[in-house]
C-alpha cells in the first residue's frame, strides 16, 4: 500500500480520487471493522470522512485513533445532533474538488477488499454512468440481484421506468453503491429528503441524464442487529409505502400516462389486500399508526372497507390451504399481547 501520509502523485494521474464517507452515531460495537475494510483496500487512492454525529459512546475516540495512524482519515463533528439522513448529506458534502467518486459505508457495514477497485474500473471504462450498484451480503442473503448478470451498464431512464413498471429491486443501499462526485456537487441535498428511502429517490433523481452500472459481485457486509434502523422500517413496512412516495413522484417522469394510472392501480390493489393480512396477523397499534399517518401525508385516506375486503379475500383464499392457515394463526396468537386498534 502508500504510505498513509500520502499519496503519490503516479496513482493520482491514474486512478481517479475516491471520497469514502461514513456518518456514524453511536456505532462503537461496529466503527473499527467498517474502518478496517477500507484500509485494507487494494484502491489506495482514497480520502476517508468519518463524521461523529455527536455520539455518546467511544465512537469519536476510535475514529480519532484511526485518523492518528492515517493521514488519509480525517474526523469531523456535528456541532448539533441531526437526523440520519442530513448526517449522509453533510458526509457527501464533504468531498474535496479533485473527488470524482463518492463511496457510502454505513458504520455498521464493511466493504471487501476490491470493492473501491471493481467500481471504479467499471464507471472508468463507461464515463456516462452516473452511479454504479452491486450484490450486498445481508446474514445468509445476497441482495440486489434485480438486474440479469450480463447487465453490467443501463441506461438511467430504462432501470428506473423497469423499477417502477416491475418492482425491480436493484438499487439497494448507500453502502453497496458508488456515486459520481459531480452530481453530489450538483445539488444542494444529493439525498433528497429526510425519509428512510432518500437514498432510493437520490437514485430516481440523479438517473434522468445518467447511466447506471452495476457489479454484479458482493462488494459489501451489511450487519443484522436489532439497533439497525432497517429493523424498524421492516418493522412497520414502510418500504411498501415509500414504493407508493415513488411511484407518485417519479413515475410521471419515467412512464407515460397510462402506465403512471394502471401502476397505482395496481399498486393500491395489492395494498389493500396485504393489509388484509395485517389485521388477520393483529399487527399493532405502532403500525396501524404508521400506515394511517403516512398514507394521509401521500394524499390518500385508510380505507378500512376495502382492508377489510381485503381479509375477507385472505381468509377464503387461506381456507383452501387450511394447515397453513392455522400455522400462521398460531404464529400470531403466539406474538405479544398488542392492542389492534387504540390511539393513532
Amino acid at each position: 500500500m502508500l504510505p498513509s501520509s500520502s499519496i503519490s502523485s503516479v496513482a493520482s494521474r491514474t486512478c481517479p480520487l475516491v471520497t469514502v464517507v461514513t456518518p456514524v452515531y453511536n456505532g462503537e460495537p461496529y466503527l473499527a471493522e467498517c474502518i478496517e475494510s477500507v484500509l485494507k483496500q487494494s484502491y489506495n487512492n482514497w480520502q476517508y470522512f468519518i463524521v461523529n454525529n455527536c455520539s455518546t459512546d467511544s465512537s469519536l475516540e476510535i475514529a480519532n485513533g484511526y485518523a492518528k495512524r492515517d493521514a488519509r482519515i480525517h474526523v469531523r463533528t456535528n456541532p448539533a445532533f441531526v437526523d440520519a439522513i442530513s448526517n449522509h448529506n453533510i458526509a457527501v458534502k464533504l468531498i474535496s474538488a479533485e473527488s470524482k467518486y463518492c463511496k457510502v459505508i454505513a458504520a455498521d457495514d464493511w466493504i471487501t477488499p476490491d470493492c473501491l477497485s471493481k467500481m471504479v474500473e467499471l464507471v472508468e471504462e463507461c464515463p456516462g454512468i452516473g452511479l454504479i450498484g452491486s450484490y450486498q451480503s445481508a446474514g445468509a442473503e445476497v441482495e440486489w440481484k434485480g438486474l440479469p448478470p450480463d447487465v453490467r451498464v443501463i441506461s438511467g431512464r430504462e432501470v428506473c421506468r423497469l423499477s417502477l413498471l416491475e418492482n425491480l429491486n436493484v438499487f439497494g443501499s448507500p453502502t453497496s453503491s458508488l456515486y459520481r462526485s459531480e452530481l453530489i456537487r450538483k445539488c444542494d441535498m444529493f439525498f433528497p429528503h429526510l425519509l428512510p428511502h432518500a437514498d432510493t429517490s437520490a437514485c430516481y433523481e440523479h438517473l434522468q441524464n445518467h447511466d447506471y452500472g452495476f457489479v454484479h459481485e458482493v462488494l459489501s457486509i451489511e450487519r443484522i442487529h436489532e439497533g439497525q434502523r432497517t429493523t424498524k422500517v421492516k418493522a412497520l413496512d414502510m418500504g411498501t409505502l415509500a414504493y407508493l412516495d415513488i411511484v407518485l413522484k417519479y413515475g410521471p417522469i419515467y412512464l407515460t400516462k397510462e402506465e403512471f394510472e394502471q401502476r397505482k392501480i395496481d399498486f393500491f390493489e395489492s395494498y389493500y389486500r396485504a393489509l388484509g393480512g395485517c389485521l388477520l396477523q393483529m399487527k399493532g397499534r405502532d403500525f396501524w399508526g404508521f400506515q394511517t399517518s403516512r398514507l394521509t401525508e401521500l394524499g390518500y385516506r385508510m380505507p378500512w372497507g376495502k382492508v377489510i375486503k381485503g381479509a375477507v379475500k385472505e381468509v377464503l383464499e387461506e381456507m383452501r390451504r387450511p394447515r397453513v392457515a392455522y400455522g400462521k394463526l398460531l404464529q400470531a396468537l403466539r406474538g405479544k399481547n398488542r392492542t389492534l386498534f387504540g390511539p393513532m
